[in-house]
């Protein structure tokens, strides 16, 4: 038990891989929600963990809540309602996500992701709040679900490898494109339900990972606003200490004033220290 945990841990916290990272980030977050949720339930305060979510951590719909809400265009990606949400949405996040790894690198699947979890709630909100049809509700509407940022990572790899396949259970070898084609189409119906909210994010994430691999084919790569700049060292160019000669126990101070004393005097007049001391540094 120990060593699954360990190798758990190591996986999720210390692989470097952002794949086993957001399965496992989303995963416990719902396991402790989860659990929270049933002690709540128990005890019967009549508190509602669901509530709480949607309420406090849920992205609002209604464009009036967000700014006290804006932390939550980052934190409603991270929670789910119910099992089968979760289980499809890392279901997906794992297929695709090892097809993205396996072309492009981590900075870009981490951006991807963000980006894409961030850009699928605000078009959803933003489509909410611009047609009509949806202005009735909006003020209770939330949306939860990583389903924005799944959605951006399989139409990336979807665009960037469309002929890529996957064995599916009843069908055998399906490529990527269909699946990808699939997936949108059924959102894009799903748009007129009661979780349009939802569908409206799958499809902002999708455009998301769709435009990034176009911009990547293109030569410009937008995680690189991840990449570490390396750091400016400034070096100053200062010549080093010039070091006094020694000449076999004649300083070139001394030096200097024997050679002055025979430019302003003469060398007759020189005394016979400061000749031999001339005398030892000559023959240095």
């Amino acid at each position: 038990m120990n060593n699954t945990v360990r190798d758990l841990k190591f996986k999720i916290f210390q692989s470097g891989n952002p794949l086993f990272f957001y399965i496992g980030i989303n995963v416990i977050i719902f396991l402790i929600t989860s659990v929270i949720g049933v002690f709540i339930f128990l005890g019967q305060s009549g508190f509602s963990m669901d509530q709480f979510i949607n309420q406090y951590i849920g992205l609002p719909a209604s464009i009036s809540r967000l700014p006290e809400r804006f932390y939550t265009v980052l934190t409603y990606m991270f929670f789910h309602d119910g099992i089968l949400h979760v289980l499809f949405n890392m279901l997906g996040l794992f297929w695709f996500g090892s097809i993205f790894m396996n072309f492009l690198n981590s900075r870009q699947f981490h951006f991807v992701y963000l980006a894409g979890g961030i850009f699928g709630g605000l078009f959803a909100v933003a489509v909410l709040n611009i047609f009509p049809v949806y202005s009735g509700g909006l003020a209770m509407v939330s949306i939860v679900g990583a389903s924005a940022a799944v959605n951006a990572i399989i139409f990336a790899a979807a665009t960037l490898v469309p002929n890529y396949s996957l064995m599916l259970l009843f069908l055998g070898e399906v490529k990527i494109k269909w699946i990808a084609l699939v997936y949108f189409f059924l959102d894009f119906l799903a748009v007129g339900s009661i979780n349009a909210g939802g569908s409206l994010a799958h499809i902002g994430g999708a455009l998301l990972g769709f435009l990034f691999i176009k911009s990547l084919q293109s030569g410009r790569d937008w995680s690189k606003i991840f990449e570490k700049k390396p750091k400016l060292r400034v070096v100053k160019n200062e010549k080093p200490p010039v070091k006094k000669q020694d000449f076999k126990g004649v300083s070139q101070q001394e030096i200097d004033s024997i050679l002055d004393k025979i430019s302003t005097s003469g060398y007759d007049k020189l005394t016979a220290s400061e000749k031999e001391k001339l005398f030892k540094a000559s023959k240095d």
